[in-house]
C-alpha cells in the first residue's frame, strides 16, 4: 500500500492547497513551466474534503492552476471555467457582472444547483442572486477545483445537484518558498472604458503566512446602463502552532454598483434597433459583501487532522427592476452563519490504507427584506424576515482494496427548517424538511497514471428563500419541495505519454420536482415528473515545454418525461459544445495564448414548450499576448477577434410573447502592465 507521512508543518494554516495539475510543473529555481519534468500526482481536495491524488476519486474532476491561469485570456474566474469540459459559462448581461455556470444542463436554476466555495466556504446566496463571481478577485486565486455531478452532496449537501467548484486563495507554500515579502502592482485599460487595478502584499514571518490584496474595476459596458464599478479588499492569514496544529484567518469585502440593460426583442433588432441600446435605463442593483472565516485544524494519530470552520458573512443589496406588468425596488439584509466540525482519520486498516471522513454542518441564514411592488397596476409596500437553517451529519469512507483499486461510500442526512414572517394567504409561516443522501464509487488504477471510475450519486436542492417569496407580488406565496435526484457517472483517463492524456466521462443525471420560474404564472414551483440530462464529455491535452494544447468536447440531451412539458427539453441548454486552449511559448518570458469556444444552438429560457426557434450557436475566439522580463509583465488581450455578433443569453418576453436576445460584446482590447517586487 501506498504510505502516508504526517501533516507538514509549513502548510498553510487552513487553507486548501493544490499541489500540481493538468502534467505540467513549474521549478523552483527558474519558474518556467516545464513539460519535460516528470509529472507530479494531481492531488484535489475538493472531491473528498482533503488532499487526495485526483487518479484515486471516483469523477469527473479538474485542476487549475496558478500557471493556467497566468496564461488564460480570461479577466475572471468565470472567464476561466468557460473553457472547461462540459461547462456552459455564459454572461447574461453583457458586463462580466452576472454570468452562469451550468454543466449538466439546468439552464435558468443552473446557479442554484452548482456549490460554489471559496476555501472550502459555500459562498452560493440564500436568494435568487446566484453566485457573486466578483467576489474574488483573479488576483487572489491560487487554484480552481470542479467536482462534476452530485457527488460532493455528500459531502457539502445543499446545491451541489450539478458539481462543486472550488476557489483556492491560500499561498501555495508546498510548491515554492515565497520570500520573506514580496509584493506587486497591476493596472489595465480596455474597451469600453474598462480600467482595472490590482495591488497585494504576501509573505511570511516565523511561522505567520500572510497575504492582502486589493482590486478596483470600472467599466461602462458594452451596452446602454451596463456599466458596472466594483472594489474588493482581500486577507489571508496563516499561523502554524508547533507540530501539531495550525490557524488560518481569512476575510475579505466586495462592493458594486452595476446597471441592468435589459432584453431586446427580436422584432426590435430586425426594425434596426441597436445591439447596444437598454430598454431598462434606469435598472440597477448595488450591493455589499463582506465575509470572515475562522480554519483552526489539529492533527492526531499518524495523519490524521481535526478541523472547525466558523464563517460569518453579510450582504446587503439595493435594486430596482422593471417587468411586463410593473416593477419593483427595494433592498435586502443577508446574514448567515457557517460553522463545520469535521473529522479526517487518514489512518491504515492492517495492511490497508483508509481514509475517513465525518462531520457536521451548521447553516443558518436570515434575509430582511424591504420591497415597493407595483404590480398589474397594484401598489403594495412590505417588509419581510425569512430564515433558513440546516443541519448536516454526513460520513464518507475511501478504502484502498490494492494499489490500484480503490471503494468509496457515503452518507448524509440533512434537515431544513424555515421560517417566514409575515405570510398572507393563510400560507404557513414555517416548514421542515428532511432529506437523506448516499454515494458510492469505484476507481480502479490501470496503468501508473491513467484510471477508470464508476459512481452512484444522490443529490438535492432545498428552495432559496427568493423562490419562496414573491417581490412582483410582495408576499409569501407559497411552500416548495425540495428537489432530488439520481447522478450516475462512467469515466477513464488515460496517458498516452507523460504529457499526453485523454479523458472520456458519460453522464446520466434524473431529478424529481425540480424547482424552477414558471414565466406564464410569474411564481415558482416545482415540475411535475422527472427531467433527465444525458451526456457526453470529452477533452484531451498535450503539454511540453513550448507549447499546451487542450481541447473540449460536450454533447448533452435533456428531456422532461411527464407533465404538461412532457417531451420538450429543458430551455437554455446547447447539445453540443466546444473549446479550445493553445499556449505557445516560442522563447523565454513570451507566451501567446489562444481560447476558443463554440456553442450550439439552445431554446430561448423559459420556452418549456419548445414552441419557439432555437436560439443561434456562436463561436467566440480570444487571444492573450503575455511578455514576462524580470520583475514586469505586460499583457494584450485581444477578445472576440473575429468580431462575433452574437448574444450568449436569449428569453421570451411573456408580454410580447417572441423572444429577446441580452447582445453580447464585439470585438475588444485590453493591455496591461504588472509588476512584482
Amino acid at each position: 500500500m501506498k504510505s502516508k507521512g504526517a501533516w507538514p508543518r509549513a502548510a498553510l494554516g487552513g487553507f486548501l492547497v493544490l499541489v500540481a495539475a493538468s502534467g505540467r510543473t513549474e521549478t523552483a529555481a527558474t519558474g518556467v513551466p516545464s513539460g519535460a519534468l516528470p509529472r507530479l500526482k494531481t492531488l484535489v481536495v475538493t472531491a473528498t474534503r482533503y488532499e487526495k491524488p485526483v487518479e484515486s476519486v471516483p469523477a469527473n474532476v479538474t485542476a487549475i492552476t496558478q500557471e493556467d491561469i497566468a496564461d488564460s485570456t480570461a479577466r475572471d474566474i468565470p472567464g476561466i471555467l468557460r473553457k472547461e469540459a462540459g461547462l456552459h459559462v455564459y454572461d447574461i448581461t453583457g458586463n462580466g457582472r452576472s454570468h452562469r455556470v451550468d454543466r449538466g444542463g439546468f439552464g435558468a436554476t443552473a446557479g442554484l444547483n452548482t456549490l460554489v466555495l471559496v476555501d472550502g466556504r459555500r459562498i452560493n446566496n440564500p436568494d435568487l442572486a446566484g453566485v457573486d463571481w466578483t467576489l474574488i478577485p483573479l488576483n487572489r486565486v491560487t487554484g480552481i477545483e470542479t467536482v462534476r455531478g452530485s457527488r460532493g452532496s455528500v459531502l457539502y449537501g445543499d446545491n451541489a445537484t450539478d458539481g462543486v467548484i472550488n476557489i483556492i486563495t491560500g499561498l501555495d507554500t508546498k510548491r515554492r518558498a515565497f520570500p520573506a515579502l514580496e509584493f506587486g502592482v497591476e493596472w489595465g485599460k480596455g474597451g469600453y472604458d474598462a480600467q482595472d487595478a490590482g495591488a497585494y502584499v504576501r509573505g511570511n514571518h516565523q511561522d505567520l503566512s500572510y497575504a492582502l490584496s486589493g482590486r478596483y474595476y470600472e467599466a461602462d459596458g458594452y451596452r446602454q446602463n451596463s456599466g458596472t464599478r466594483q472594489g474588493a479588499v482581500g486577507l489571508n492569514l496563516g499561523y502554524v502552532l508547533g507540530d501539531r496544529a495550525q490557524i488560518g484567518l481569512s476575510a475579505g469585502y466586495q462592493e458594486d454598483d452595476t446597471g441592468l440593460p435589459g432584453s431586446l426583442r427580436l422584432s426590435e433588432l430586425a426594425a434596426g434597433r441597436d445591439r447596444r441600446s437598454s430598454t431598462k435605463p434606469f435598472d440597477f442593483a448595488d450591493k455589499q459583501d463582506y465575509y470572515i472565516q475562522l480554519h483552526p485544524e489539529v492533527y492526531f494519530l499518524t495523519s490524521s487532522i481535526f478541523r472547525v470552520p466558523l464563517a460569518y458573512r453579510g450582504r446587503e443589496s439595493s435594486f430596482f427592476a422593471t417587468f411586463d406588468s410593473g416593477e419593483f425596488r427595494g433592498n435586502t439584509d443577508i446574514d448567515s452563519v457557517t460553522v463545520s466540525p469535521q473529522f479526517v482519520v487518514r489512518e491504515p486498516i492492517g495492511s490497508f490504507d483508509n481514509d475517513l471522513t465525518f462531520g457536521f454542518d451548521y447553516y443558518h441564514a436570515q434575509e430582511d427584506i424591504r420591497n415597493e411592488s407595483l404590480f398589474s397596476g397594484q401598489t403594495s409596500i412590505g417588509r419581510f424576515d425569512l430564515e433558513k437553517e440546516n443541519y448536516g451529519l454526513y460520513i464518507h469512507d475511501e478504502f484502498s482494496a490494492t494499489d490500484r483499486l480503490t471503494l468509496s461510500a457515503g452518507y448524509r442526512w440533512d434537515k431544513v427548517a424555515y421560517d417566514f414572517s409575515p405570510t398572507t394567504d393563510g400560507t404557513p409561516d414555517h416548514a421542515d424538511y428532511d432529506e437523506n443522501v448516499f454515494s458510492t464509487g469505484v476507481n480502479y488504477r490501470f496503468l501508473e497514471n491513467s484510471y477508470a471510475y464508476l459512481s452512484f450519486a444522490q443529490g438535492f436542492r432545498y428552495p432559496v428563500l427568493d423562490e419562496i417569496f414573491s417581490f412582483s407580488r410582495n408576499r409569501v406565496n407559497q411552500v416548495l419541495k425540495p428537489q432530488t435526484s439520481d447522478n450516475y457517472e462512467l469515466g477513464v483517463r488515460h496517458y498516452f505519454a507523460d504529457n499526453l492524456y485523454g479523458h472520456l466521462n458519460l453522464f446520466r443525471l434524473d431529478t424529481s420536482d425540480e424547482l424552477f420560474y414558471d414565466s406564464a404564472n410569474t411564481t415558482n414551483r416545482n415540475l411535475e415528473g422527472k427531467i433527465r440530462r444525458e451526456g457526453i464529455e470529452l477533452s484531451a491535452g498535450f503539454d511540453a515545454q513550448s507549447l499546451s494544447l487542450r481541447g473540449s468536447y460536450t454533447y448533452r440531451d435533456t428531456e422532461i418525461k411527464s407533465g404538461a412539458y412532457s417531451g420538450s427539453e429543458v430551455p437554455n441548454v446547447p447539445r453540443h459544445q466546444a473549446s479550445v486552449d493553445l499556449v505557445w511559448r516560442p522563447w523565454e518570458g513570451l507566451s501567446l495564448a489562444l481560447n476558443g469556444i463554440h456553442v450550439g444552438k439552445r431554446h430561448f429560457e423559459s420556452d418549456f414548450a419548445n414552441s419557439y426557434a432555437r436560439q443561434e450557436d456562436y463561436r467566440v475566439f480570444n487571444v492573450k499576448i503575455n511578455y514576462a522580463w524580470q520583475k514586469y509583465r505586460v499583457f494584450l488581450d485581444l477578445n472576440n477577434v473575429f468580431d462575433e455578433r452574437y448574444a450568449a443569453y436569449g428569453v421570451i418576453s411573456t408580454s410580447a410573447g417572441e423572444p429577446a436576445l441580452y447582445p453580447s460584446p464585439e470585438f475588444n482590447v485590453f493591455a496591461g502592465l504588472r509588476l512584482d517586487y
